[in-house]
């Protein structure tokens, strides 16, 4: 099936004129069910809705990150284009990955809600903008980005969801966990500062129950013991694609979603559509919305609409003419909007009658889940520049590109300091000990300053020690003694471990006229840090922030 650009956008006008467009309702979340105002219990019918970004194969990127990305919420054309696809599959949401923050929203945002249709957003962005699950760290520069794009989409009523991270925590990969999960702590609360009702959540890698039970009751659950909800997630995602073919709920449900009976906040298939036993079929559907799943699970998201390549084949269901005005749908579509059109959840528990929330404690550490419930403080932006005002080294990059050389940088510094007899602990953390250091929450390029000042103290001032390739420089404002920078640094940072309510960094909230679609970080936090931009190298050397435990640091900061 064809339809041009021109043709979709008649489509919205007429059913403008034609009175369909209504208010679309607010959805809310009780226990671990979601209703609309009405009290009809609300299923996600959604939809993967993003093209595939470029991915380029290197030592730094092992697990195929995209580099680049177009925000699919930010060309309005194209979404006037896709909507009466969308419409026909009777969908009701759309999972975006990544979006742009600096750009224009309202056109993609309008039509979507004027038809009924939700949007699930990912705050994280490739590489750089996301909770790296190698030297994982919780930081300003994160954390004013994922406010950023809050702020950009708190003036739609069709935001269902923001999450937090999507398949950061993986099998041999636990100790990540609490920095999601402080992340999920931190956008909650910025969210209720604004009085939204947004649902926070995450999207899981399906694996083992040992791993994948675990990893579930610990991103809904109260690390502070008392059963509250401030540290856990309001929406689970489990990106599953066990059903594979002609199959059935007992043969590829049951056991992964029998493990659920009692979760505690509401579920949903956050990807499924199997493609290794082609064709697709979509039976799955019809398991999705029965009462086999219906008591914990609130629907799906089937992958994908735009084509997606993977080892295990293409996932797309439609294709795009070369000059992105026509439409061309393919089989697994006209599958898809066959079951998705027969399927509808039963409409029970009545709203007022599920059972309420509870947030038990948390699950215990073992040989497959080593996450801490000691989690990451709110990165605190306003300590970190005032630490940056004491340092006795600055960096200042000596090249325009220097994103790719921060991680380079902390490799040598780092390296340097240890063999000194200092160490990088204090802009490090461990998520499996719960041991934070106080500097864990800076923006990288502070960290990075920050260890350039603990090897031009420990050279007794050289200021060839503060150089770095020309990276570096003395900043003449700073303490004169390494007993006076010390007590300055220490009053910044005055109480490392607290949690409080983020603010909004000093340039969120506004965004461009452009309409464009646009790749990269939306990064630059208003403060004086030294922005990152989208490059693959900015954290590389951070891991060794996990290696160098070497003696004391000189800087105690006590």
């Amino acid at each position: 099936m064809h339809l041009t650009s021109r043709a979709a956008a008649l489509f919205a006008a007429v059913a403008t004129l034609t009175g369909t467009v209504r208010a679309i309702s607010k959805i809310t979340r009780e226990g671990r069910y979601l209703y609309q105002d009405d009290g009809t219990r609300f299923y996600i019918k959604g939809i993967a809705y993003q093209e595939q970004g470029a991915v380029v194969a290197s030592a730094d990127n092992p697990f195929g990150e995209p580099s680049s990305f177009i925000d699919p919420l930010a060309v309005p054309d194209a979404c006037n284009r896709d909507l009466p696809f969308l419409q026909q599959l009777g969908v009701n949401a759309i999972r975006v990955y990544s979006v742009n923050s600096s750009l224009n929203h309202d056109g993609c945002m309008t039509a979507f809600s004027n038809a009924g249709i939700y949007t699930i957003i990912d705050l994280a962005l490739p590489l750089n903008g996301s909770i790296d699950r190698l030297s994982p760290s919780w930081s300003s520069n994160i954390l004013d980005q994922y406010i950023r794009t809050i702020d950009a989409f708190s003036k739609y009523d069709n935001v269902l969801a923001f999450n937090v991270g999507n398949e950061v925590v993986v099998n041999d990969g636990t100790a990540v966990a609490p920095y999601v999960k402080a992340a999920a702590r931190d956008v909650k609360a910025y969210l209720r500062s604004k009085s939204s009702s947004v649902l926070v959540g995450y999207a899981a890698i399906n694996g083992p129950s040992n791993f994948r039970d675990p990893l579930a009751n610990y991103f809904s659950c109260d690390s502070t013991g008392g059963n509250s909800d401030a540290t856990a997630i309001d929406l689970y995602g489990l990106n599953d694609y066990s059903w594979c073919g002609d199959s059935s709920f007992q043969q590829s449900y049951a056991g992964t979603f029998g493990d659920f009976a009692g979760y505690n906040v509401a579920a949903y298939l956050s990807e499924f559509g199997c493609v290794k036993s082609p064709p697709r079929l979509w039976t799955e559907v019809g398991a999705i919305f029965s009462t086999d799943m219906s008591p914990v699970w609130s629907g799906g998201v089937a992958f994908s609409y735009f084509p997606a390549q993977s080892a295990d084949g293409q996932f797309g269901m439609v294709t795009i003419s070369s000059d992105g005005k026509t439409v061309t749908t393919g089989d697994d579509f006209n599958r898809l909007k066959t079951q998705y059109n027969q399927a509808t959840g039963p409409n029970s528990p009545a709203k007022g009658s599920a059972p309420a929330a509870a947030y038990p404690s948390c699950p215990t550490t073992n040989s497959t889940f080593v996450a801490s419930t000691n989690l990451p403080p709110t990165p605190n932006e306003s300590a970190c520049n005032c630490l940056l005002s004491t340092l006795s080294c600055r960096f200042t990059p000596a090249t325009n590109n220097y994103t790719a050389v921060v991680g380079q940088l902390l490799d040598t510094a780092c390296s340097l300091v240890g063999q000194k007899g200092g160490n990088c602990d204090e802009i490090g953390g461990n998520g499996q000990t719960g041991v934070y250091g106080r500097l864990s929450g800076c923006d990288p390029t502070i960290k990075l300053s920050y260890v350039m000042s603990q090897n031009y103290q420990l050279n007794n001032r050289n200021a060839v020690a503060c150089s770095f390739a020309g990276n570096g420089t003395v900043n003449p404002l700073a303490p004169s003694t390494n007993a006076a920078a010390d007590a300055a640094a220490s009053s910044c940072i005055a109480n490392p471990s607290a949690t409080f309510v983020p603010s909004a960094p000093a340039s969120s909230g506004g965004s461009s006229s452009g309409n464009g679609a646009s790749g990269g970080s939306s990064a630059g936090s208003g403060n004086g840090a030294v922005n990152l931009t989208g490059d693959s190298n900015a954290l590389v050397g951070m891991t060794v922030m996990a290696l160098l435990s070497i003696a004391s640091a000189v800087w105690t900061l006590a």
